[in-house]
């Protein structure tokens, strides 16, 4: 009995490096079959052997970004580790304003936003707890490489089980409506939020502006250390010279010489050097 040739998922694999920078394991070639079954059935096909014989037939370059975009990491939820958020509140936010009260200007950075809530949580940590910015220029910038969660974050739509991750219930109320099955941000926090679509270990970077704060969580985790030197690299000409980069809780910077590790409250952050 003919059995089938094994599935090329090397092929699959090089084709996420070359796009996103993503280092997948060969261990976790079993996503591919789960995180790209809408994919397989949008292009009307079922295997994904099919998928690779068609690309290696023709070059595809937006069926590769699919494909790139399909197996990028979107874990979230809203006030995630909620540890750097309360040193943002208590110790990090009071000396930023202080230190801009003559430009009465600051601006953060989700910089893997996935759908949003990360982004949303900082404009409801500025609403809720420093009402004297209300005249101030804030601006909260998300960005993803994946164009569907970006549009989701544009949105601002959640449903229960994603508002029910993380949010106080007092936020739910004062700052989302309510709509059938889902729960929409209002206004006065999505004005604050702009999203758009990027790849941060592809130059060039996506601003030319400095922000005060900077999220970049749970990000490095998934690329080459020579990917992360120069991702960081970026991040640091992008960070005010006493701005903050918070990095997920088990990261460390690739490049020591260019940052010093703050401790604060159960968590730790980054100052530039």
């Amino acid at each position: 009995m003919a059995t089938s040739a094994p599935v090329d998922y090397g092929f699959l694999r090089e084709i996420v490096f070359r796009l996103s920078q993503n280092v997948l394991d060969a261990s976790r070639d079993y996503l591919f079959d789960t995180r790209l079954t809408s994919l397989l059935r949008s292009q009307g096909l079922t295997q994904v052997e099919e998928l690779i014989q068609l690309l290696r037939l023709r070059k595809n370059p937006a069926l590769e970004r699919a494909i790139a975009e399909a197996m990028t990491i979107n874990e979230t939820s809203f006030f995630r580790d909620g540890r750097p958020f309360e040193v943002l509140r208590a110790e990090l936010l009071p000396q930023l304003i202080e230190s801009r009260r003559s430009t009465r200007t600051l601006r953060f950075w989700s910089a893997a936003c996935s759908t949003g809530q990360e982004a949303y949580s900082l404009a409801m940590l500025l609403r809720e707890n420093f009402q004297m910015l209300a005249s101030w220029n804030l601006r909260v910038e998300g960005t993803d490489i994946a164009s569907e969660v970006v549009e989701r974050a544009r949105q601002g739509r959640y449903c229960r089980i994603e508002m029910n991750r993380g949010l106080p219930a007092r936020y739910i109320v004062r700052y989302f409506e309510h709509t059938g099955e889902e729960w929409i941000a209002k206004p006065e926090i999505r004005q604050l939020c702009h999203f758009r679509q990027a790849n941060l270990c592809v130059p060039p970077a996506p601003f030319y502006e400095r922000f005060d704060v900077i999220f970049l969580r749970n990000v490095m985790l998934y690329l080459s250390r020579e990917t992360r030197c120069a991702l960081l690299a970026s991040i640091h000409r992008l960070l005010a010279a006493d701005g903050v980069l918070f990095l997920g809780s088990t990261e460390q910077p690739a490049d020591p010489s260019l940052w010093r590790t703050v401790l604060c409250g159960g968590t730790s952050f980054l100052r530039p050097l």
